[in-house]
């Protein structure tokens, strides 16, 4: 008995150690995957006048990028996909959000995704930890099949610790089965 706790223990605390609060006024992530030509050890690159200029192109890319975002006429500004009760089902209603993303993602390679996944309270921490897990898995999956790389989308799961609303009724456990799309 005193195994298993020690090992619940252990598995809580390597979960929060790997989980990040990401910053909502953040801009999206782009990854640079072009040739690394020119970065110094710490990745910071040369100091010449291309950088300056290659500094001001990819601001100029992020502000297009979080404009396509922010957006609210697209459906990609919907960065939230609900489920049912007990379940990792992608509902219908929200495929065509999610090829929005996918196709979004296709056509910006460098842009990574976190998929984070949300249960109810009901059931166990442990439960709902695994079932927001296939709630994100789910839905990269979908992703991935529409075209997205699978190296741009990362999957978390938070279970029941991140409610969206703290009541206890059905509503609130409503807007707590989810999958929250981060930039």
């Amino acid at each position: 008995m005193t195994k298993k706790i020690l090992l619940l223990l252990i598995l809580g605390l390597f979960i929060a150690a790997c989980t990040t609060t990401p910053e909502k006024d953040q801009p999206p992530e782009v990854v640079d995957k072009s040739d690394s030509a020119g970065m110094t050890d710490d990745g910071t690159g040369d100091a010449g006048a291309g950088s300056e200029a290659q500094a001001f192109g990819a601001e100029g890319e992020q502000a297009t990028i979080v404009q396509q975002l922010e957006d609210p006429e697209s459906l990609l500004s919907v960065r939230v996909i609900y489920f049912d009760y007990d379940s990792s089902a992608v509902l219908s209603q929200f495929e065509g959000i999610i090829q929005a993303h996918a196709g979004f993602l296709q056509a910006n390679p460098g842009l990574v995704m976190t998929l984070e996944g949300h249960a109810d309270e009901r059931g166990s921490r442990e439960y709902n930890l695994a079932l927001g897990e296939r709630r994100a898995l789910a839905v990269k999956k979908q992703l991935v099949v529409l075209g997205a790389s699978s190296d741009q989308v990362r999957a978390v799961s938070y279970g029941e610790e991140r409610p969206a609303d703290p009541g206890h009724d059905e509503q609130a456990w409503g807007l707590n089965r989810r999958v929250e799309i981060v930039y």
